[in-house]
């Protein structure tokens, strides 16, 4: 279980990286009935260490504070796709995963975690600014530019700024369960779950004066995921022809209207199968497959794995 965790810092550390690690894991939450983390933040560089907004932050830990952690995150630097890293963190990372902790990297962290060797033949998600370069200095890793996160056991990478919480969140979700990463990200305002493999950019540059010009129509789509909606009916609700609606929707969430509103689907179908003892066909009904065939049907393409076999992995045989 989760319990220990630490976030070891360089110098130049982005202080919004930083930021999500701290909120995600440093929050005291106990009265809200949520995990408490053994949290703290560790210098691999010194007592006081800069970011690149200017400021600067100190901490009393330093590198032996990774000893005793289960999760060790990295989160962006400025300098960091560019420069060498102390030996002491890069050991201490190897280390860390081999007594079975978990590394977690935010943006140009990733590029610690390669020079420590922890991504060699492994799949890994950064900003897609930086996924040539992480490529071409690593040629070992595997690195996919245009995923918001991957989980690859004990190492999982993330892309640039808000994809760390993502990624924090997944994490979260794979230790403690959906209820209790709802309930985080609800106290954070922000989306319980987006899938790693979703688009971590658009396709195209939108005018700088753009507002989230889809938002409300996906809170109002997830809110409704047990109703059948047209393209149409979604750009009335937007004040859209469907074919801008389509366009936008395309280049503000990486997919297609039909794909996310079934992947939400699959997702509270997830949910509930690990919270809840309902039966297939109220589970269909509640997420919008109208039966327990379209459920199984959906489920399959996506997961590759039935309803039933899903509940039984995370509740045991006897929820078969």
């Amino acid at each position: 279980m989760l319990e220990n965790v630490a976030v070891v810092l360089l110098d130049g550390v982005h202080p919004f990286e930083l930021g999500v690690v701290c909120e995600v894991f440093g929050l005291d939450r106990g009265d809200e009935g949520l995990p408490v983390y053994d949290f703290a933040v560790a210098s691999a560089e010194g007592p006081t260490l800069t970011t690149h907004a200017g400021f600067t932050v100190g901490t009393e830990h330093g590198l032996e504070r990774l000893e005793t952690a289960d999760l060790i995150a990295v989160p962006a630097g400025q300098t960091y796709v560019n420069r060498e890293y102390p030996p002491e963190l890069l050991d201490a990372l190897r280390r860390a995963v081999a007594r079975g902790a978990r590394v977690l990297s935010v943006c140009s962290g990733a590029f610690v975690l390669a020079a420590a060797g922890l991504l060699d033949g492994k799949r890994c998600a950064v900003h897609w600014r930086h996924a040539e370069e992480l490529a071409r200095r690593y040629p070992r890793v595997l690195v996919e530019p245009d995923v918001l996160y991957v989980d690859e056991g004990p190492v999982i990478t993330s892309a640039g700024t808000a994809a760390g919480i993502d990624a924090c969140l997944h994490l979260v979700r794979l230790e403690h369960g959906p209820e209790v990463a709802n309930a985080i990200a609800r106290r954070m305002v922000v989306p319980p779950h987006r899938d790693g493999g979703q688009a971590q950019y658009i396709e195209r540059p939108l005018p700088r004066s753009r507002c989230d010009t889809v938002g409300e129509v996906l809170v109002w789509m997830e809110r409704h995921l047990d109703e059948e909606v047209t393209v149409e009916q979604l750009a009335e609700r937007a004040h859209m022809s469907p074919r801008t609606f389509a366009r936008r929707f395309q280049q503000e969430t990486g997919t297609t209207p039909y794909r996310w509103i079934l992947r939400q689907r699959v997702l509270l179908a997830q949910q509930l199968l690990e919270a809840t003892d309902e039966t297939m066909d109220a589970i269909a009904w509640r997420t919008g497959f109208g039966n327990a065939a379209a459920l199984r049907h959906q489920f399959v393409r996506s997961l590759g794995t039935t309803p039933q076999a899903y509940r039984r992995t995370f509740k045991g045989p006897e929820a078969a």
